[in-house]
């Protein structure tokens, strides 16, 4: 009887968790021990229903190595037939007093960052999406060749509240 009441359990709290999350189209992250100027963090998307409209975020997890109160980013979107998006974009990682954003307990905070909105994926086959870290310190012409306190970035996809 006691097995039966904890599988009961298990298998409700698998269902409500996953049911929190009802936007979610699409969401992976990639693990970073520094980020390299040069590298690209790259996710494919397949399969995106093309009568939809979504929402693109940008997630980022940071840690106290992280020295910097803003983050500089280049993205880019490439279509199935050829066309690219390219962006510069600039995010508030602190409060002015130093205090981090995003969310999370701890060493490590996580900050969703809003990329895109309305958007609609109407070509059909893959698309992929590229992120490069573009921080400079003030003066200085050349890039941050290596970023610390990065440990994540992460692509989501999320429906449209219509």
């Amino acid at each position: 009887m006691r097995s039966a009441l904890s599988v009961s359990f298990l298998i409700f709290t698998i269902i409500f968790l996953s049911s929190c999350d009802r936007k979610r189209v699409y969401d992976e992250y990639e693990s970073l021990r520094g980020w390299h100027r040069d590298s690209l963090v790259n996710f494919e998307l397949n399969n995106i229903d093309s009568t939809k409209v979504y929402d693109l975020f940008i997630n980022v997890r940071n840690n106290n190595e992280y020295q910097y109160s803003n983050l500089f980013l280049i993205t880019e979107i490439k279509f199935p037939q050829g066309k690219v998006i390219s962006d510069t974009l600039e995010y508030e990682m602190t409060k002015p007093n130093g205090e981090w954003l995003g969310t999370g307990f701890g060493d490590v905070k996580e900050s969703k960052l809003w990329y895109k909105e309305n958007v609609k994926f109407d070509e059909p086959g893959q698309y992929e999406v590229s992120i490069q870290q573009a921080m400079r310190k003030n003066g200085e012409v050349d890039g941050i060749q290596e970023l610390e306190g990065i440990t994540d970035v992460g692509f989501r996809i999320e429906k449209r509240d219509n």
